[in-house]
C-alpha cells in the first residue's frame, strides 16, 4: 500500500501557529488528490482542506483563510500550514490520498481508494 507518514502535531497557545508534514512513500501527486482530515475527541472525521492534481485546494469555512495546502513532488511531501489556532482546532490530524485508480510503477502497483496516515496530535492550549 502507499504508506503516508505524518509529523509536526505538537501543543501550541491559542493564535500559535503550526505546519504539518505528511510524506508519501510513492510519489503519486499526479494522480492522486492530498488530503488532510482532523478527528476531535468525541466527534466525527472532518475534512479540512484537499488538493487536487491540478493544484486547486478547497477548505471548510471553519479553517479557511487560517490553514493551507500544499505539496512538494520532488519530496514525495504534502503540507498543512495552520495559523491563528484556536482551541477548537485541537484533534489528530490524518493526512488522505485518494487514488483513483490502480497504479502500477516498476516495483509494484497499488489499489485504488483511501489510503490514511497515522495521525499526529494537535493540542491548542493555553
Amino acid at each position: 500500500q502507499v504508506q503516508l507518514v505524518e509529523s509536526g502535531g505538537d501543543l501550541v497557545q491559542p493564535g500559535g501557529s503550526l505546519r504539518l508534514s505528511c510524506a508519501a512513500s510513492v510519489n503519486i501527486f499526479s494522480i492522486s488528490a492530498m488530503g488532510w482530515y482532523r478527528q476531535a475527541s468525541g466527534k466525527q472525521r472532518e475534512l479540512v482542506a484537499t488538493i487536487s492534481t491540478g493544484g486547486s485546494t478547497n477548505y471548510p469555512d471553519s479553517v479557511k483563510g487560517r490553514f493551507t495546502i500544499s505539496r512538494d513532488n520532488d519530496k514525495n511531501t504534502v503540507y498543512l500550514q495552520m495559523n491563528s489556532l484556536k482551541p477548537e482546532d485541537t484533534a489528530v490530524y490524518y493526512c488522505n490520498a485518494d487514488l483513483p485508480n490502480l497504479y502500477c510503477t516498476s516495483t509494484g502497483c497499488y489499489k485504488p481508494g483511501h489510503y490514511w496516515g497515522q495521525g499526529t496530535q494537535v493540542t491548542v492550549s493555553s
